[in-house]
Parts: C-alpha cells; sequence; structure tokens
C-alpha cells in the first residue's frame, strides 16, 4: 500500500470520525435544552429547560428584540438537529461542513461579544467552527 492510499484511507476514516464527533455535539445541545441530559442544575447540564436556552439566547443578542427570542432560540435550535443530523449521515458533508462552521463562528463571535472570549474558549466554539471548516475543504 502507498503512503498516498495510506493518506487517503486515514483521512476518510477521519473524517467519519470528525462528521460523527460534531454532530453527536450538536444533538447533545438540543438534548440538554430539552432536558434530556438532567433538569436545571444538575451537574454538566448547561440550560436543563427550553426557558433557559431562550434566556441565554437573548444574553447573547442584545440586539434582537425580546419579542423574537423564543423564534430566535427555535431557529438555532432546528438548525443544529437539521446539521447534526446531517453531520452523522454525511449528507452533503463540505456543505453542511460550511453551514456548520459559519453557524458556529457566528456563535462565538456572539459569545466572545457578550461575555468575553473566555466562553466560547471554554466551550471549544473556535475549535468546532474549524473542525467543522476542515470538513468543508476535505476532499475524500
Amino acid at each position: 500500500m502507498s503512503t498516498d492510499e495510506l493518506n487517503s484511507r486515514d483521512l476518510r476514516y477521519a473524517a467519519v470520525f470528525l462528521r460523527v464527533a460534531l454532530g453527536v455535539g450538536y444533538l447533545s445541545a438540543v438534548a440538554d435544552r430539552f432536558g434530556l441530559w438532567g433538569p436545571p442544575g444538575t451537574p454538566s447540564v448547561g440550560w436543563g429547560n427550553f426557558h433557559n436556552f431562550v434566556a441565554y439566547t437573548a444574553k447573547l443578542n442584545p440586539w434582537c428584540p425580546p419579542t423574537l427570542m423564543p423564534a430566535l432560540s427555535w431557529i438555532a435550535t432546528v438548525a443544529e438537529i437539521l446539521i447534526g443530523v446531517a453531520l452523522i449521515s454525511g449528507f452533503w458533508r463540505r456543505t453542511v461542513g460550511l453551514l456548520s462552521g459559519l453557524m458556529a463562528l457566528s456563535f462565538a463571535v456572539a459569545m466572545t461579544a457578550t461575555l468575553g472570549v473566555h466562553a466560547p474558549l471554554a466551550y471549544s466554539v473556535f475549535v468546532v467552527a474549524a473542525a467543522s471548516f476542515v470538513l468543508a475543504v476535505i476532499r475524500d
């Protein structure tokens, strides 16, 4: 087996692992906002219910009128579900990788602007964005 064949095979395996890891990460965040990881206050639970997620969305988007917060929260949730499922399934990998990267980068920028740079670094949001962009550009 040549080095190019080995690298190509390794890249395919790495791309699958990256897709699944990112997809599961998105779906885990969605599960948290619906209380599937436990109620608010449970260790390792960020929101625990959708109400807390809407409040967090409002914190990250102070420019948005409060009446639109539920809609913005649902848009983010549906986008994360669709992107998570598409990443896991491998559907339109490069396009979904790009969309995932743009969404994660927008979260990272909003978190930085409203909470400071530590928050997106602590939650690896820049890493998710970078990994998504890598997924969008690799050819396997």
